[in-house]
């Protein structure tokens, strides 16, 4: 960042001047990783991840801090929240939410001042809450089972080639944490409802195929070392972790999208790329997901085709 974009306390981003508290606070102290790295990160990757928090309630989880410390979830915006920031009314059970939508660079630079290390969009936009534009398959290794992450591997391998077969375009990520999503964007014409159902059905379906692997069974006790299809993010107000975002976890890994070939990489692992390694495999190989809006594709066809397999 050039020296005229940035002071001790302040940062220029497009037309705004974002505020700096306490820039040399570390986050992830092992590494010496400051809130001012952790603003950087932000800054240089909001090219592509803005794609995926742009028009969609935020909820921010927060380190004030540090990873390692108290923690939170932040949903509603709080009153020193300047009025650039672009804010949306969400209805809940006993009132409503004043939500966060993340739209710009400058915005992102806040957050991250905000000690928010992870932003947790909504499967849903702003101006359509009730018809998610993603569908989000969870994919952690299985407790007690053998293979961890090459489980997780042969996991999104062959969900990946279901989800084809019935005429979908999944993405493969890895999320910074212990595992990978598989998420499959929608052209809104689908209510939460339909869209859970669906996603249940394909896990039920392959777990039913892979039976010794795989299961759709929620409670731990009853897995026995199997992968657990999770589609439980998959309803009204669910987030799911934004790519290219941070985790709260050792030396700062980064939810990556991937190539699908990627998948067959050895050295291929769940925090594999760092707040500092990210960039650099952002510069050398390109945004994986760029063009992804192309692949947004409608549940009609895909049920038609899974009730031909059921």
């Amino acid at each position: 960042m050039s020296p005229e974009a940035r002071t001790k306390d302040q940062i220029r981003v497009g037309g705004r001047r974002v505020s700096l508290s306490n820039p040399d606070k570390e986050l992830f102290p092992d590494d010496g990783i400051t809130k001012a790295e952790l603003v950087d990160y932000y800054r240089s990757v909001a090219r592509p991840m803005l794609t995926h928090l742009r028009g969609r309630p935020l909820v921010m989880e927060r380190y004030p801090d540090g990873y390692q410390g108290k923690s939170f979830f932040h949903k509603d915006v709080p009153d020193y929240f300047p009025d650039w920031i672009r804010t949306v009314e969400v209805p809940k059970e006993d009132g409503r939410l004043t939500m966060a939508v993340c739209d710009d660079t400058a915005t992102l630079v806040y957050l991250a001042n905000q000690a928010c290390i992870t932003p947790h969009p909504w499967l849903s936009p702003a101006n359509c809450l009730d018809c998610p534009d993603r569908l989000v398959f969870d994919l952690d290794p299985p407790e007690g089972g053998e293979n961890g992450f090459e489980t997780v591997r042969w996991s999104a391998r062959t969900l990946g080639d279901l989800l084809t077969e019935l005429g979908l375009r999944p993405a493969l990520m890895t999320t910074g944490s212990r595992g990978m999503h598989l998420l499959v964007l929608l052209d809104r014409r689908t209510d939460f409802d339909t869209a859970r159902h669906f996603a249940r059905r394909v896990a039920d379906l392959l777990a039913a195929r892979h039976s010794d692997r795989l299961t759709t069974e929620p409670r731990k006790n009853k897995r026995r070392g199997r992968l657990y299809l999770d589609t439980q993010r998959n309803a009204y107000a669910q987030t799911s972790v934004a790519p290219y975002a941070v985790r709260a976890r050792p030396h700062a890994p980064v939810a990556t999208p991937l190539h699908w070939d990627e998948l067959d990489d050895p050295d291929l692992g769940p925090r594999r790329w760092t707040l500092r390694t990210l960039s650099e495999r952002l510069d050398k190989y390109g945004d994986p997901w760029k063009g992804l809006g192309r692949c947004r594709r409608s549940l009609r066809t895909a049920q038609r085709r899974l009730d031909d397999l059921t």
